[in-house]
Parts: structure tokens; sequence; C-alpha cells
């Protein structure tokens, strides 16, 4: 089973804006979060779910599940779910295992938070922190 499908940080963000009931969840590590900053999408009356897919040193997070349990994110809940990580790889993963959790729809945001290298070797042309509204945390 796979997840539904890819969506640009504007469509993520489009559809935080029209469904209520969708979620964001930031699978980067704390490091990220407070180094590079976060989304925000508090003018769409959204919070982020920040849940690590992989924890510092690239140890996979055993309590990810669980964590999105805990943001209200269950199989019966049936709720929009858009995975960002730092340029859409992690998310793909922690898409397709929400989706196998039975959660969701689940999508992967295309670009991540900061996207690609650029040519100065810099993460800064695309990606969701390029685009949209964000905040250090």
């Amino acid at each position: 089973m796979t997840y539904a499908g890819d969506v640009t940080p504007q469509q993520a963000w489009d559809v935080l804006k029209s469904d209520p009931t969708a979620v964001l969840v930031d699978v980067r590590t704390q490091a990220e979060w407070d180094e590079i900053g976060v989304p925000d999408t508090t003018q769409l009356g959204h919070q982020p779910v920040f849940a690590e897919w992989v924890q510092a040193g690239g140890v996979p997070n055993p309590a990810f599940l669980e964590q999105l349990a805990a943001a209200g994110l269950t199989p019966d809940s049936q709720r929009p779910i858009l995975f960002l990580c730092r340029s859409g790889q992690r998310s793909v993963a922690a898409a397709n295992a929400a989706t196998a959790a039975g959660l969701g729809p689940a999508y992967n945001v295309l670009e991540g938070f900061e996207g690609g290298v650029g040519p100065d070797g810099q993460r800064d042309v695309s990606g969701w922190k390029r685009l949209l509204a964000w905040t250090k945390r």
C-alpha cells in the first residue's frame, strides 16, 4: 500500500486552508526544528504536529505512530495528513508508514521545508521555507 500522493508546498498550504481537519506533520529532527525553523500555519488555524521520523544519528523513531495517535491521527479519523521533511525524502517514508497503519489519506510535501540545493550549494531555491510562512522555534 502506498501513500495518497505528492503535493507541492503551495498545494499543502491550500489543503490546510480549505480543510479544517487536515494536519501538517513535520518529520524532521529536533535539531532541524531548532536550527532551521518550523512551518507557521497559525494564520490558517492549524498547529503543525512535530514527530521525528528518525532521531539524532539516523536512528528510527520507534514511537512515531504513537506520537501521531497522540496528536489525534487514528485510523478512524480519516484526516488528510501532509508530511514534511527537509527535502521531501523522509516524508515519503513517513507517508507510507502512516498509510500502512490505516491513517490518512497521507501525502508527501514535495521539496520539503528547505528544498533542493541551489547553484550556490545552499538550500534556498524552493521548498516551504522559500515560499510560505515559517518561524524560528
